[in-house]
């Protein structure tokens, strides 16, 4: 009589993955410039030239007026000396959160450099001739789906979803420069900025870029 296979438990199929395969880049914390935007885009160049899908996704988490967390994965939009920017319907959650409790953390995560990157810090509302600069910049798809402004709200019928769209559409081919007055860009200027670089051995490299009154304090980590 056959015995009969026992199928993996989730635990172990688990513990069977492999992390940290291939070879990983090299981060020495001595070498590294002034100002955590910058290390950040020589990390994203590196992560865009390493052929990362989306290297440009990252986890946004809020808080709630009654303090509950909430994550979801959204696109960055621009780095710069003010902070790391992104963009949303002011109405969504995570806008009403940001409108409640102005403060976020970021987190990238580049798998084929095993690199992470987590910021914390303040978000405001940038003006509304640059919100409206990326609402008209985005796909036209993307334009009609904030226009329904229905993001995250009850779906009683998938079909609404299509005959949403095909009227926003209609609408954004009749007035190519509609903007959402609820479309807002957003900028977090962090306070706090970890570069985290995974090693085979576990001995990650952990450099925070803390910001103080003359700049930027670097201070490392243990793992």
């Amino acid at each position: 009589m056959a015995t009969e296979q026992k199928s993996p438990t989730v635990r172990e199929v688990l513990r069977s993955l492999d992390v940290f395969a291939g070879a990983l880049p090299r981060f020495d914390p001595q070498e590294v410039p002034g100002t955590p935007q910058d290390l950040f885009t020589e990390w994203l160049t590196e992560a865009i030239t390493a052929g990362v899908r989306e290297p440009h996704a990252m986890t946004l988490s809020t808080a709630g007026p009654d303090g509950t967390p909430s994550a979801r994965v959204l696109l960055l939009k621009d780095v710069g000396p003010a902070g790391w920017s992104f963009a949303s319907h002011a109405a969504s959650p995570k806008g009403q959160d940001l409108a409640a409790t102005p403060a976020a953390a970021l987190t990238f995560y580049w798998p084929l450099q095993a690199r992470q990157v987590r910021l914390r810090g303040a978000v405001a509302p940038e003006s509304p001739e640059l919100s409206a600069q990326d609402f008209l910049a985005r796909s036209l798809g993307s334009r009609a789906e904030a226009l329904a402004g229905m993001q995250s709200r009850p779906l009683d019928d998938p079909n609404s979803v299509s005959a949403a769209t095909e009227e926003s559409l209609a609408r954004l081919e009749r007035e190519p420069d509609l903007v959402v007055p609820e479309w807002t860009l957003y900028t977090l200027a962090p306070h706090s900025v970890e570069f985290w670089q995974g090693d085979k051995q576990r001995k990650h490299t952990r450099l925070t870029y803390l910001r103080s009154d003359d700049g930027w304090e670097q201070q490392l980590l243990w793992p």
